[in-house]
């Protein structure tokens, strides 16, 4: 696949998602529904979404962590404490394929929101509830943040391994690691209704998917109940497990099968180390894994960088060179696939986004600005069924907004 097809019917076209979500988990599982060409109705407070002022900004409520959590979508305010606005919703829930929160299930159900409710009104609705954990269990209703479960899932303890101090990592790994399972759990949803007609409750926890992310490789030894291991994977803990310095700069280098050890070796002038038993296979390297990276290390440190990459190149050993954050706009691969997509808002501010990833053959839905703060209300209001005069009412009340009586302003959030 070369290019994109032109731009067209998405393959969720049709699908209609109310997102109920705010901050990173669900506002990324929804863009990714809206990637697809689902039509995501953001249904945000009067104040909006908090990352509408997280980081800096050109126009006010379209700041930096916004645009990346929200392209694609369309915005409508609703004031859900208020029994008109919770009317209105009810009436889109009727045409919905999907709602999906991250609120407290006892919240919902006293705004008579709760998955028994809306899915009796609705049979073919997929109910997402996306939690910090899940119901029933001892951490039921605990507030829930990145940082937390990072915390309880083992992730800053996999960094304190390396490091000697338990650390998060530099990204929000759990909210965007979460965001895409439930993405995935919302298309399985959707995909069995498309079999039996029926829609169905389903919960997306974060420490629950943590962990289980965590575990893929980390639960190692303890899998083994009649023998019982250690927990960790011991390659990829090892302190030596990082880009190797060059006399240059650093380099990623890593020699994987017995022909790749075998070669790195002896083109680096150590048949010693080629032959050696503690290095000859897979089994034998993760027992020395921590000895035979620091040996990688020294080795590398005597050449610089575009040595490295040339000898990966000739023995056909995966290599790269380290790309700081602000290389990826100008990455030759990336560039060459075209993934970052500029774009104009309606006032003619410019900005840069990155597309999708993914791209389907016999479907294409371009990068779209992300919306205002109750930009779509009256549209989607309309298309919901209301009459002009319900929907003037709920605007005269305040139970809902639009965006030419809403001015966000730029403040940023405390932390």
């Amino acid at each position: 696949m070369t290019s994109f097809p032109s731009p067209g019917a998405g393959a969720l076209d049709g699908v209609r998602v109310l997102d109920l979500t705010s901050v990173v988990f669900g506002p990324y599982a929804s863009q990714i529904l809206a990637d697809y060409g689902a039509d995501v109705i953001k249904v945000e407070a009067p104040a909006g979404d908090s990352t509408r002022r997280t980081g800096p900004s050109q126009e006010p409520g379209l700041s930096a962590i916004f645009l990346g959590l929200n392209r694609n979508k369309r915005s409508i305010v609703l004031d859900l404490k208020q029994a008109q606005a919770r009317q209105a919703l009810l009436t889109m829930v009727d045409q919905a394929d999907v709602l999906m929160h991250s609120m407290r299930p006892a919240k919902m159900a006293a705004l008579g929101l709760d998955p028994a409710t809306l899915c009796a009104r609705n049979p073919r609705l997929v109910y997402a509830g996306l939690y910090g954990f899940g119901e029933g269990g001892a951490y039921d209703g605990r507030p829930a943040y990145d940082d937390i479960i990072q915390g309880l899932s083992g992730f800053a303890d996999l960094v304190g391994r390396q490091t000697g101090a338990p650390r998060y990592l530099p990204t929000v790994a759990a909210d965007k690691t979460c965001g895409l399972i439930a993405a995935h759990a919302i298309l399985a949803a959707l995909f069995q209704r498309s079999r039996t007609g029926t829609g169905q409750q389903l919960e997306v926890p974060m420490f629950e998917s943590m962990a289980s992310f965590a575990l893929v490789e980390h639960y190692y030894g303890r899998h083994l109940a009649d023998q019982p291991g250690d927990a960790g994977y011991p390659r990829v803990l090892t302190p030596w497990r990082r880009p190797c310095q060059t006399a240059d700069g650093h380099v990623c280098l890593m020699p994987y099968t017995d022909a790749h050890w075998r070669d790195f070796f002896t083109a680096a002038g150590r048949p010693d180390l080629a032959q050696d038993p503690r290095f000859a296979d897979i089994s034998a390297r993760t027992r020395n894994i921590e000895t035979l990276y620091e040996l990688q290390a020294g080795i590398v440190a005597a050449h610089d960088t575009a040595h490295w990459l040339a000898l990966c190149e000739r023995l056909e050993i995966p290599a790269a060179p380290v790309n700081r954050l602000q290389d990826l706009e100008t990455d030759p691969h990336l560039q060459s696939v075209d993934f970052f997509v500029p774009l104009e808002s309606a006032s003619g501010s410019r900005y840069r986004f990155p597309r999708n990833p993914v791209r389907l053959a016999q479907s294409h839905v371009p990068p779209a600005m992300p919306p205002r703060l109750g930009e779509h209300t009256q549209d989607v209001l309309r298309q919901a069924g209301l009459a002009p005069a319900d929907i003037a009412a709920l605007l005269e009340t305040g139970a809902a907004r639009d965006a030419s009586d809403l001015n966000p302003d730029n403040r940023k959030d405390p932390a």
